[in-house]
């Protein structure tokens, strides 16, 4: 078994400021919010080595992914909320139940090994798009638990949510 991940979440997701932002971020005004916050929170992450978030001190899980562009092969960071499994983090393509999947998504697809950022380490990955429809929605059940915006993500598009599994290189 590889080495567990390790989860640093900053503040609590089921206190009145986790519940508030959770509850707002699940509007669309929330979730333009959190869109424009977005450049500002790669840069937060980056600087703490993922120990904070913009989003503040709300138990958002969050890290920075790395991926290596599908058509430049230039590296590209976005700043995510994960679901934590141990030796297992998971990923999901929600961008804010648009039309179109994220970009860092395609990118995994082409180039399956990333680097995260997370609670002051960076960790090579290998990812895997999940496939097995009752293990996604078991994993979609983990992001709904981690804010209700999932909810209100998936109810927004009409395209299915790319869902990645994450593991140590």
């Amino acid at each position: 078994m590889a080495a567990p991940f390790p989860d640093r979440p900053w503040g609590s997701r089921t206190g009145l400021l986790g519940r508030t932002v959770s509850v707002f971020a699940a509007t669309g005004a929330g979730s333009a919010l959190v869109r424009a916050l977005g450049p500002l929170d790669r840069r937060i992450l980056q600087r703490t080595a993922g120990r904070y978030t913009a989003l503040g001190p709300v138990g958002a899980p969050a890290l920075l992914l790395t991926t290596t562009g599908r058509r430049s092969g230039q590296p590209r960071t976005t700043p995510l909320l994960y679901a934590h499994a141990g030796d297992v983090l998971y990923l999901i393509g929600s961008n804010f139940g648009g039309e179109h999947h994220p970009a860092w998504t395609s990118n995994l697809l082409a180039h399956p090994e990333a680097v995260i950022t997370i609670a002051g380490e960076r960790i090579p990955v290998h990812t895997e798009l999940l496939q097995d429809a009752e293990r996604k929605a078991e994993v979609f059940a983990q992001f709904e638990q981690i804010s209700q915006a999932y909810t209100a993500y998936r109810g927004r598009t009409s395209r299915e949510l790319r869902i990645f599994a994450v593991r140590r290189s």
